[in-house]
């Protein structure tokens, strides 16, 4: 049986030959050796260094990224979709795999999760969306005869005439504009789907995204270790540690989003059902889970909710308890959720969030509103390395070079 040298290193970077037997298991375990070699010690200036080019390699990433996909956007976004939903869902693909469970088997009962739950959201969602829908064209028409009334019956003195007519109008228009809604959706989706080409892309880029985020979260550990091993082994230890908090901003802030979405959700969801709402789960989920952005969802969900309350207008009571569920609900996001179940984990702060919306926005369009929250974690971390690398050096110490 043949025998092979592999160089490796000792625990003071001095190569040394490690034996290994057999052809095939070579490679392996060099691999193996390169990756269980411990962290260097490095000094300030080449820790410095490292940092440096770590940043420098990360804004570049993000550049490119974005180049990509404003060259290659019918392939880029569904990679970057599948890679995003492989991020969020390892963590429970590697709880079960701590118990014992093969990863791929891990991997297919988390995915056969997420369709049986999309299946039932999507099963209950369609027919109450069609049922409100349906409703809301003889609302327009009641809302004009009935709002003028109640509106003159507040104010104890007639509205003018030229606001009575516009308002009359106005649910005449929007009763036609419902009802046409539906032939009209129905002609675009006909127009898209006659250039064969773009439906045929984009119906392809819609499905590969499950099969891709599939494989992806399958082979997590392998492509982790790959990129781990093309960084100079003297310096994996100190870009491990600056991936790791780029991993703990952007986790944070997924977690403590979702965890607060879910509580806001059903808060939401039993104090619209309380008011008698219709869709009162739907205005609570939106609502709930909107927060992602700060002050949209309950932006939006006071919105609707008071639509429901016009759609099932049982008295002025529904508009008390409308406003004291998002009261209430506020006050505990901001005075008991945040700060005792999230904590001060949550990796991006309200502006931070709402200004990289809004700049990503306007930059690159709706694909920059979704790579907003993650770029600005990578944004934060590299922010935060530089600052503090910098504020080390004598240029900013005051010290001498050689002290």
């Amino acid at each position: 049986m043949e025998r092979r040298a592999v160089i490796g290193r000792n625990k003071r970077g001095k190569a040394q030959a490690v034996k290994v037997s057999g052809t095939q298991a070579a490679p392996e375990a060099a691999l193996r050796v390169v990756r269980s070699e411990p962290e260097e010690h490095l000094e300030e200036v080449e820790a410095r260094r490292v940092d440096f080019i770590w940043s420098a390699v990360m804004v570049g990433a993000l550049g490119l990224v974005f180049s990509l996909l404003s060259v290659f956007g019918g392939v880029a976004v569904p990679v970057l979709l599948a890679l995003a939903g492989a991020y969020v869902l390892n963590p429970f693909v590697t709880a079960l795999e701590r118990r014992g469970l093969h990863r791929a088997w891990g991997t297919s009962a988390v995915f056969a999760g997420c369709t049986l739950f999309l299946a039932g959201a999507v099963l209950y969602l369609v027919p109450v969306f069609r049922d409100e829908a349906a409703k809301l064209p003889d609302f327009f028409v009641r809302a004009s005869g009935q709002v003028i009334p109640q509106a003159e019956a507040l104010l104890g003195r007639p509205l003018p005439e030229l606001l009575r007519h516009r308002m009359t109008e106005l649910g005449g228009r929007a009763s036609e504009l419902l009802q046409s809604a539906g032939p009209t959706a129905a002609r675009l989706v006909a127009s898209f789907a006659g250039n064969t080409a773009r439906f045929v892309a984009t119906l392809l880029g819609l499905l590969v995204v499950p099969v891709l985020a599939f494989f992806f979260l399958q082979d997590y550990p392998q492509l982790v270790a790959l990129v781990r091993g093309l960084v100079p082994r003297r310096a994996v230890g100190l870009v491990g540690r600056r991936f790791a908090e780029v991993d703990d901003v952007l986790s944070a802030f997924v977690r403590g989003q979702l965890t607060v979405g879910a509580i806001l959700s059903v808060l939401y969801s039993m104090g619209l059902s309380f008011a008698r709402i219709d869709m009162a789960i739907v205005i609570g989920v939106i609502a709930g889970f909107g927060n992602t952005v700060p002050y949209l969802g309950t932006g939006v969900g006071v919105v609707l909710a008071l639509l429901g309350v016009m759609l099932s207008w049982q008295g002025a009571w529904q508009l008390a308890v409308v406003a004291g569920t998002f009261l209430v609900g506020q006050m505990a996001e901001g005075f008991f959720i945040t700060p005792r179940v999230v904590g001060d984990k949550v990796g991006l702060s309200s502006v931070s969030v709402i200004i990289a919306i809004l700049a990503f926005g306007e930059l690159f369009g709706f694909t920059g509103i979704l790579l907003a929250v993650p770029s600005t974690a990578i944004l934060k971390v590299v922010l935060r390395v530089v600052v503090e690398r910098y504020q080390r050096m004598p240029l900013y110490t005051g010290e001498k070079p050689g002290a």
